[in-house]
């Protein structure tokens, strides 16, 4: 009899092969972005404080030097996650706002915060036993 070539009738095995590096994980893409100490915390202050001007983060924003925050605020704009706008007065007035695409980031922050919270707490319940 010959073999049955339907392949329908085969048992086929489908390995998925999964590859990951620092160029094709769309994690690391997040975590570029919103990697560091200063970058959630920015984007979180300017999420509640939009136009936020710069001196204002630098009061509201605690530990973080100004070359940092200009650094920072920098990186953000190049990734197209916030927006600065400049007046034309004196003394110079800039403010920060988050892009359409940087409010896309709103629930990933949020998911993150509510993790941070329950992690502090599940910490706490850890330490205290």
């Amino acid at each position: 009899m010959k073999k049955n070539t339907n392949i329908d009738n085969q048992d086929i095995e489908i390995k998925k092969t999964f590859i990951f590096d620092e160029n094709t994980c769309p994690v690391t893409a997040t975590t570029k972005v919103l990697g560091g100490k200063w970058k959630p915390i920015l984007i979180n202050a300017i999420y509640h404080t939009a136009p936020a001007r710069f001196g204002e983060l630098k009061r509201s924003v605690v530990g973080i030097t100004q070359s940092m925050l200009t650094q920072q605020l920098r990186e953000l704009e190049d990734d197209g996650i916030i927006s600065r706008k400049i007046y034309a007065e004196i003394p110079p007035k800039v403010e920060y706002t988050l892009t359409e695409f940087g409010f896309t980031l709103s629930p990933v922050i949020q998911t993150m915060a509510n993790w941070g919270i329950e992690y502090r707490l599940n910490k706490q319940k850890v330490q205290s036993k």
